[in-house]
């Protein structure tokens, strides 16, 4: 039985850290308290009512709920959004390419080139220490989905057992009464 969608909610949606935010609510002032903030990121431009029609199903189907996904992608909205962001590898030459250096006035002196290897070495660890918590988020979303599984199979038959208890009772109690029982 689906719940009756309120006509007055509005969805608002908002960038927060990495994560596309939407919730349905019935005004800015819900949306805010929703998000947990008290800096009005309308008045910023930070956030905005939406008619995205995957952000407004979303957000729809648990009013009051923020629902975030991943800046950048299409996946569903969800309260707690499974997967890290992509983030590129640092580019070497940033400094250089956001402060131009002036020529120098005279001819640079030869310096030993500093050695790259430490930095190649904790970069490459940080990359392997990503695609572990990858390879980790991967298998503990499979062992998920098999608990899952395990309980939606516990509970059909919980329902199946008792709706053969139910009738059962039923049967005793009307044969009860037949014989004369009370009570």
């Amino acid at each position: 039985m689906k719940k009756a969608v309120d006509p007055k909610l509005k969805v608002f949606s908002a960038q927060m850290g990495f994560y596309d935010s939407v919730v349905a609510a019935r005004s800015q002032t819900a949306a805010l308290e929703a998000w947990g903030t008290r800096q009005n990121l309308f008045a910023s431009g930070q956030a905005r009512q939406t008619d995205d029609a995957q952000a407004v199903e979303a957000a729809r189907a648990q009013p009051g709920v923020p629902l975030r996904r991943l800046i950048g992608t299409t996946n569903p909205f969800e309260l707690k959004p499974r997967g890290l962001p992509e983030i590129p590898d640092a580019p070497r030459k940033w400094a250089e390419d956001v402060h131009p250096q002036k020529p120098p006035a005279k001819p640079p002196r030869k310096t030993k080139p500093a050695d790259r290897r430490p930095l190649d070495k904790a970069e490459a660890a940080l990359r392997h220490v990503d695609e572990d918590r990858k390879r980790e988020e991967a298998e503990l979303r499979r062992r998920q989905d098999e608990l899952d599984a395990e309980r939606e199979a516990s509970q059909a038959r919980y329902v199946e057992q008792r709706k053969q208890a139910t009738s059962a009772v039923v049967e005793a109690r009307t044969a009860y009464r037949k014989a004369g029982g009370t009570g």
